[in-house]
């Protein structure tokens, strides 16, 4: 028998999808369309790290190509076959493989060309005051000190 103090089980394909399918302002938000992020830190209470299941339908990307100033970044493939891309070379993933991203690496992102599902697990810590480049988008994010993303146009501008 579970008293309100036992350790709760979590399905992870079963766990609520983010409240806001993306933080970017359009025209970028619509570009994330086919992909299905579930927390899966946030209902223990895990504030250091993210953890999100990743569900990705064929055509649809992971992000934009970015960049972060301070967040390190962890993807394990769980089934499916996606591409990882990155500023100047891709690479096709598969179930098992797996990609750490730190802020002196390259841009990414992941897309699926394939015609399955990609699921995948991510991780990335929360450290404050990080800041996002998106090389071949006109945006730029930057981190405010409640943890909220604001985003911005590449001079300056807010979206």
């Amino acid at each position: 028998m579970m008293n309100s103090d036992s350790p709760k089980i979590l399905i992870a394909g079963s766990a609520p999808p983010r409240s806001k399918p993306s933080n970017y302002p359009e025209p970028f938000a619509s570009k994330m369309a086919g992909r299905l992020k579930r927390p899966l830190g946030d209902p223990f209470g895990i504030k250091k790290f993210g953890i999100n299941l990743t569900e990705l339908l064929p055509n649809a990307e992971s992000a934009l190509l970015h960049k972060h100033s301070k967040q390190e970044e962890f993807i394990y493939i769980l089934a499916g076959h996606p591409t990882l891309i990155l500023e100047d070379d891709e690479f096709l993933l598969s179930p098992g493989t797996c990609f750490g991203f730190t802020p002196s690496m390259s841009a990414h992102k992941l897309v699926n060309r394939s015609e399955e599902t990609v699921l995948y697990l991510e991780i990335g810590d929360r450290i404050p005051d990080d800041q996002v480049t998106y090389p071949r988008d006109d945006i730029e994010a930057k981190q405010s000190p409640q943890g909220a993303w604001l985003f911005y146009h590449k001079n300056g501008e807010p979206y």
